[in-house]
């Protein structure tokens, strides 16, 4: 079946800002970025190089007033990198796997 679609929650087409952390072995990252798409199961997004399957990583993000319709809300998603795919020579697409989240207070610190 041509177009067979293998999700089973509704994506949503939206760039917010994200910082994402991931540790691969040794190696830890930090960076800015903003999503491609995201789900109540994953984010997609864009990073500058290649992160290693199966790495583990942290999302935080806020969502908009238009999502939450009771003002902005900031959440840490904790995860794995699920697949990458090389865009072009800068970039790489990032798909990682929401595990688990939660939901800050806007007192609470991001942690570092």
């Amino acid at each position: 079946m041509a177009g067979y679609e293998r999700r089973t929650t509704q994506r949503f087409q939206m760039r917010l800002p994200l910082t994402v952390r991931w540790n691969a072995g040794a190696a830890i990252g930090e960076t800015s970025t903003e999503s491609r798409d995201v789900s109540s199961r994953g984010v997609y997004f864009s990073l500058s190089k290649e992160v290693k399957e199966g790495s583990p990583v942290e999302i935080l993000l806020t969502l908009p007033n238009e999502i939450t319709l009771a003002g902005p809300v900031k959440v840490r998603c904790l995860g794995h990198i699920h697949r990458t795919e090389v865009r072009d020579e800068a970039t790489v697409g990032v798909v990682a796997v929401i595990e688990r989240y939660e939901f800050l207070r806007s007192e609470e610190e991001e942690p570092n």
